[in-house]
């Protein structure tokens, strides 16, 4: 989702969150690090995470919402703002765990421009929760001897929460990071996020879709070989590759191409959207990062008992399905090269 190779840390305040109250360290300070090595360094740290993302949030609540109000004003204010402005947004985290089992960690606020995100670049604002520090060996030559010393900070682990405010044209995207799901106070409660309404999330739950109809509903429906079942899962993601906007009539026609076929998809649509409480558009841009990661999961495999495990990754028609005289079921494949 985010190009973590773009995109510069302006700056940042690091707090300390302890286990109990008396505990809490807060920085008086920002920390402004503009060397290429250390920024590469950062980017790795604080957009990386965010690289593989394919789901977005935005604020519910509207204009007046505490945390949204508080990330648009350290995008705003430049300076010394943003560590009073960090102190305001860990104790609001603070107030929605409060009675939570919280790890003690470092808290971090940073500021960044230029973070691409599809073909765009914006500022931001993150918001980071460590609980983890990694251990390092530092070497360092002293007196014509080596002194080695094991130390411990922030580094290839990642941040057990977070949350990239990203200031696109309209209302911030936001993409959301929480390593335990059981902490629900960060999203719901700290953050109060939702769904947006994006192209991004309608490529997902189109695919979403496609793929629980065709797995689950369509064979009740009707007599479907395994076979056909993955020839359509790769007909639906190659249609959602090949294109650049999303066409319900037109995805239909493409990949089930037969009438019955066609109504059977639409009515579970409906279904769909009734019992997961989403709206799915017929038209929309479909996101080239949501696709990318959603169709991993569009497994493309027939299994044979144990025994054979056959990909299926194009013409249907060069693979054909039979029993024999006794009675054992097979397949038989055309191809015209080995590889």
């Amino acid at each position: 989702m985010v190009n973590a190779k773009e995109g510069m840390v302006e700056e940042f305040v690091l707090h300390r969150i302890g286990a109990e109250e008396g505990q809490h360290v807060f920085s008086d300070h920002s920390v402004l690090i503009k060397g290429e090595e250390e920024q590469e360094f950062l980017r790795r740290l604080f957009l990386r995470p965010f690289a593989n993302m394919a789901f977005t949030s935005e604020f519910a609540g509207g204009k007046g919402h505490a945390l949204r109000s508080l990330c648009g004003k350290v995008h705003k204010d430049k300076g010394d703002a943003i560590v009073e402005l960090s102190v305001d947004i860990a104790k609001l985290l603070l107030a929605a765990a409060e009675g939570r089992d919280m790890p003690p960690g470092e808290f971090i606020v940073a500021r960044f421009s230029g973070v691409g995100m599809g073909n765009a670049a914006h500022d931001a604002v993150g918001i980071f929760k460590f609980d983890d520090k990694d251990v390092f060996l530092e070497s360092r030559a002293e007196k014509g001897s080596i002194a080695l010393r094991l130390k411990r900070g922030l580094g290839a682990n990642k941040p057990k929460k977070a949350c990239l405010v990203l200031f696109t044209d309209q209302e911030p995207t936001l993409l959301l990071i929480d390593d335990q799901a059981s902490t629900e106070y960060w999203q719901s409660e700290f953050i109060h996020a939702r769904p947006k309404k994006d192209n991004v999330n309608s490529t997902n739950d189109l695919m979403q879709l496609t793929k629980s109809f065709i797995t689950e509903q369509l064979p009740q429906d009707f007599v479907v070989e395994k076979a056909d079942q993955i020839d359509l899962l790769n007909r639906s993601v190659d249609y959602f590759k090949k294109h650049a906007e999303f066409d319900r009539k037109e995805f239909a026609e493409e990949v089930f191409q037969e009438p019955k076929a066609i109504q059977s998809f639409n009515s579970y649509s409906d279904q769909y959207q009734r019992e997961q409480d989403v709206q799915l558009q017929d038209n929309f841009e479909i996101s080239a990062q949501a696709v990318k990661r959603q169709s991993r999961v569009f497994k493309s495999v027939l299994k044979l008992d144990k025994n054979f495990h056959i990909y299926i990754h194009g013409d249907r028609n060069k693979i054909e399905q039979g029993v024999d005289e006794q009675g054992r079921k097979f397949y038989k494949i055309f191809y015209e090269q080995e590889a």
